[in-house]
């Protein structure tokens, strides 16, 4: 089987793109309008694009409440996704009215964030708080701006973590039960038995030749 994207001939009932591209982390972004209304709301398109500055990125599709809240303030926090919170996470990415605070329509408690003005969600095991960098829209076919693709760009000023969820000097994923975003309505979780470590190659000292210590992670970054 073959497609052209710009065709979408692939027969299925629904594009596989997704499904294909996954597991997604997924961005639980909150930000906050200039009157002050809080926004949550989950991005599939999401990830860290940078280690030194942190940098991450999400993509809306259509100008909606985060995009227009982020370019007014120029602030957004991200908190983490998990097992445990995915049903509040699935009812804040309903399309409800802007003076609408997700927070409250999920159920969940906002915490006051340290250096920007939107709240991380209580409960989340890290939340990075962002300053916006720069918003980029992506190629559309769309003639109606609101309807376009867009994608924002911040710089992690602030990390908070909870503590418990450190072992060993490390941030436990897997503990953490952090959840992805798959194709179509499938999610998946990141666990203990479905989690493993892999060394780096060690390169020969020509650089010809390479080489990988068998076992876990043995602590060094290459």
């Amino acid at each position: 089987m073959y497609y052209d994207t710009a065709k979408n001939d692939h027969g299925l009932p629904h594009s596989p793109f997704k499904a294909i591209v996954s597991p997604r982390p997924i961005g639980w972004i909150s930000s906050r309008s200039s009157s002050g209304v809080v926004n949550l709301a989950p991005y599939s398109f999401f990830n860290a694009v940078n280690d030194a500055p942190p940098m991450v990125m999400f993509s809306s599709q259509g100008r909606k409440d985060s995009l227009k809240n982020i370019e007014d303030t120029g602030e957004f926090v991200c908190s983490l996704a998990t097992q445990k919170l995915h049903q509040a996470m699935n009812l804040s990415s309903a399309l409800v009215k802007s003076d609408v605070n997700e927070f409250v329509l999920s159920g969940l408690e906002a915490v006051d964030s340290i250096q920007v003005g939107p709240p991380r969600v209580a409960g989340t095991p890290a939340a990075l708080e962002c300053k916006l960098w720069k918003i980029l829209e992506l190629p559309s076919a769309a003639v109606d701006p609101d309807k376009r693709a867009y994608m924002v760009l911040g710089h992690v000023i602030g990390v908070f973590v909870d503590e418990q969820y450190v072992k060993d000097g490390m941030f436990c994923t897997a503990d953490a039960g952090i959840i992805a975003r798959m194709g179509y309505m499938d999610y998946c979780g990141v666990t203990a038995e479905t989690t493993f470590t892999l060394n780096r190659p060690n390169v020969s000292e020509d650089g010809l030749t390479a080489t990988v210590v068998p076992g876990p992670w043995d602590g060094v970054y290459r």
